[in-house]
Parts: C-alpha cells; structure tokens; sequence
C-alpha cells in the first residue's frame, strides 16, 4: 500500500540530524532524552503509548528571538482499546474506527515552538531539567526549566507532525499522520474496524 503522507519531506525532518543541516554557530542541540507519553486521539481518548527520544534544537533568530524545534524519534507505540486516533475527524480520509489493544508500530515526528520576544534563556545545561536534573522529559520541563518560563501558555506548538505506521497486524488501515493544517492536517488512521 502507498504511503499515506503527501509530504515526505516532512518525514525526512522529523529524524535528520539539525546539528548538521543548520548552521552550527546559531543553534543548540539538547538531547536524546528517553521518553514515553499517553497519546490522545482526535476523539480525547488515549489511543496508544508512545516510546521515542526527544531532541530539541534552539535556534536564535536575527531579531534575538528563539525558534525550539522538538524531535521524536526513534518512536514505537503500542495501542489500548478504543476509538481509533483519527475516528473523530471526519476529514482524514477514513470513516470513524476501532483499534484493538497491542497493536505495535513505529512513529516519529516534530514540533515547532518560536518563543516570545523578551523570552531569556536562563541554562544551557545538558539535562533536559536545568534545574533538577530529573526524569521524565517533557516539552514542559525542557522549555520552562532553559528558558523564561512560557510553555504553552503563551509559547505554544505552531507546527506539528507526526507519522504512525502499524504494517498489516490485520488492520483495516495501519498508517496514521496527526499533522497541523500548515502540514496537511491528519490522513489515514490506525483501526481494527471500521464503524459505519
């Protein structure tokens, strides 16, 4: 089956390594940092879980700005029972579904996060907590702990990307991307059974 995605390039963004495709002299790299977060569905339920690295990359813009791009990488996810993740968006492609429990596959994806004027950086520490050097990671923790405290308040995601791929594991559909409309919006889904 084709890939479900009108945008690869997308793809190839959400696992390139930033550190060496922008230049070096105007952006941070942090990370990876092992993570694992409930991910909701279009729906409100918890569809899955997924496991990934997340790498952030800090630009400072001309204007003294900064830009955070959030990489998940390396994800997998395992699926809970119930509604699938796009069954409540009647403009992904595909009718309203289910997905059964421990349907496994891959995912990755990206944020991107411009900070306020006026937002300071108040750590370069290597931790993805400046401040108490714990786990887990969250984008929460990452941004309020660097910087001036914003997120997401009034330093929300922008863009988004993400792309869930389930192979076959007798699925209906088995490619999912959840994707902000500058992206393409969502496509496909990740379900057992359709629902008429």
């Amino acid at each position: 089956m084709p890939s479900l995605l009108s945008s690869p390039a997308d793809d190839v963004f959400s696992v390139a390594d930033l550190s060496t495709l922008l230049d070096p002299n105007g952006t941070q790299h942090y990370g990876p940092y092992p993570s694992s977060s409930p991910d909701s569905s279009t729906c409100g339920n918890d569809w899955a879980t997924d496991t990934f690295n997340r790498v952030f990359t800090v630009r400072t813009n001309p204007d003294g700005t900064f830009l955070i791009v959030e990489q998940f990488k390396d994800g997998s996810f395992v699926t809970m029972f119930g509604p699938s993740p796009g069954a409540c968006d009647p403009s992904d492609g595909f009718p309203a579904g289910i997905v059964n429990a421990g349907v496994t596959g891959s995912m990755h994806g990206y944020f991107t996060i411009p900070l306020p004027p006026g937002t300071i950086q108040m750590s370069t520490s290597p931790n993805c907590d400046a401040v108490l050097n714990t786990l887990p990671c969250t984008t929460t923790t990452f941004i309020d702990t660097h910087f001036t405290a914003c997120y997401p308040a009034t330093c929300p995601v922008t863009t988004f990307f993400f792309h869930y791929s389930a192979g076959d594991q007798m699925l209906v559909v088995h490619e999912w991307k959840n994707a902000s409309a500058d992206r393409g919006g969502n496509h496909g889904d990740i379900q057992n059974v359709s629902v008429p």
